[in-house]
């Protein structure tokens, strides 16, 4: 037997001291779940554990080893303690990298027989063969070792819930709401933009967000520079867990941000008209958005460049390379840079994998080498500007993984660097009395309030 924790060992012994235990009687006892060993289902479920319930969280240990039964008790404090509280034993975890829920469960003295029944009740909901590390679980049992409730957390927002409802056992999925708070960030750059906000303590998902907002004016991996600085006013979004207790989860919308540096100052401001577009717009109302994107992925360098005289690296010899070559790992995403229709799918010789789509005003892009393209998409179909379309790879005559990134206008190439994309629409003159006054707060905000420290953000 493994022992218990000293916090554990001492419940049944201040029971007994105090008279306490004069806990379960048979009534009690037939109103549990069906064993998950042998017998039938009872005739009917136990009722769920109220406030007053006793719990007892423990580390690795066997559920019969736990000392629950006593001789009858004095009556001393019996306002504290009814004969009928049950006695809840939670066993909870989360998966670590390489380890199954099975593992988990039986470090943690759950038998096989309790990890089967669970496995095999969720199986329509779940298959725990997908279980990923960072999945969490609580295990609620009666000291009998019956399942009283079994929880499984796939992600923040999503969990599963296993219960016996007095005649089988039933499995329901539930969303949790993320509730927002408002907090402030902000940070100088020594290397990259993603590691000053590592740096101080943040999700790198809140980089990515606010490079994809400067993305029509600031190129993040070539105009970065040493000394450039940020500033970001966003939402910070928690979850309420078993305990309610709130905990953070991940960064929710960007609603004002700043960068300085080299590339020069850029503020970006969100705005969402009762009857409009919702989007990123500049302090005078212009919209930051624009027609087409720099690139269509975040990629680690270009390989080769638009040239009208390129020794192809493979074949040999001097040739135009009309496009932009984009090295980044295999399988990173890429997207279509501006709203238009599928024009082609499919193989191209040398191109290998290749996706064509053609946008208004005459232009069409190309997407070549892809490892694959994105599940469903297909000729014909409208995709929006930023939609994954496909992901990186080296097919075709490629020396590694990259997408060659060609665009037309008006049947001839041109340089993607060179196109001047015209901006979205800025904010409506109707709305403008609303912009100014969200604008004013956004920016007083983020120029001179820290709402909240950089060690809070985990």
């Amino acid at each position: 037997m493994k022992h218990l924790p000293f916090r554990v060992i001492a419940l049944p012994l201040l029971l007994v001291g105090f008279g306490l235990l004069h806990a379960f009687d048979a009534s009690v006892a037939n109103e549990s779940p069906p064993s998950v060993s042998s017998g039938p289902p009872a005739s009917r479920a136990v009722e769920e554990a109220d406030h007053s319930e006793v719990v007892a969280e423990y580390a690795p240990v066997a559920i019969e080893a736990l000392p629950l039964h006593f001789p009858a008790p004095r009556q001393r404090y019996q306002e504290d303690w009814s004969p009928a509280t049950p006695l809840t034993v939670v066993t909870r975890g989360e998966l670590e990298r390489g380890e199954t829920l099975s593992t988990a469960l039986r470090s943690q003295g759950i038998s096989s027989a309790t990890i089967h029944l669970i496995a095999r009740e969720m199986r329509s909901t779940f298959d725990f063969r997908h279980a990923q590390p960072g999945h969490r679980y609580r295990l609620n049992q009666d000291p009998d070792g019956q399942i009283l409730e079994f929880r499984y957390a796939t992600s923040p927002e999503r969990t599963l819930r296993l219960t016996w409802d007095g005649h089988s056992y039933q499995v329901e999925e539930s969303q949790s709401t993320l509730q927002p708070q408002l907090a402030k960030v902000s940070g100088g750059i020594k290397t990259s933009l993603y590691e000053a906000i590592l740096a101080i303590g943040e999700h790198t998902s809140l980089a990515g967000a606010f490079a994809d907002i400067f993305a029509w004016d600031i190129d993040f991996s070539r105009n970065v520079r040493p000394g450039d600085d940020f500033e970001i006013l966003y939402e910070k979004l928690y979850r309420t867990d078993e305990d309610g207790q709130s905990v953070y989860v991940r960064p929710g919308r960007i609603l004002a941000a700043r960068y300085r540096g080299t590339a020069g100052e850029h503020e970006a401001i969100f705005f969402e008209p009762s009857n409009g577009h919702a989007g990123y717009y500049r302090p005078d109302g212009s919209a930051i958005e624009r027609a087409f994107l720099v690139a269509p992925l975040e990629f680690r360098r270009i390989s080769s460049s638009f040239s009208t005289a390129r020794r192809h690296p493979i074949l040999g010899v001097v040739r135009p390379h009309r496009g932009i070559d984009y090295a980044a790992s295999p399988g990173t995403p890429v997207w279509s840079v501006a709203e238009g229709t599928v024009i082609y799918r499919g193989w191209a010789g040398a191109s290998g994998n290749l996706v064509k789509v053609k946008h208004r005003n005459g232009y069409v892009s190309y997407y070549a080498h892809l490892a694959g393209f994105e599940k469903g998409l297909k000729v014909g179909d409208t995709v929006g500007q930023k939609q994954v379309i496909g992901r990186v790879g080296s097919t075709g005559l490629a020396t590694g993984p990259h997408v060659c990134f060609r665009v037309q206008k008006n049947g001839r190439y041109v340089n993607p660097l060179d196109i001047v994309s015209p901006p979205a629409e800025g904010v409506n003159r109707d709305h403008w009395p609303v912009f100014k006054a969200r604008r004013d707060l956004l920016l007083s905000d983020l120029g001179t309030t820290t709402l909240v420290s950089s060690d809070e953000a985990l």
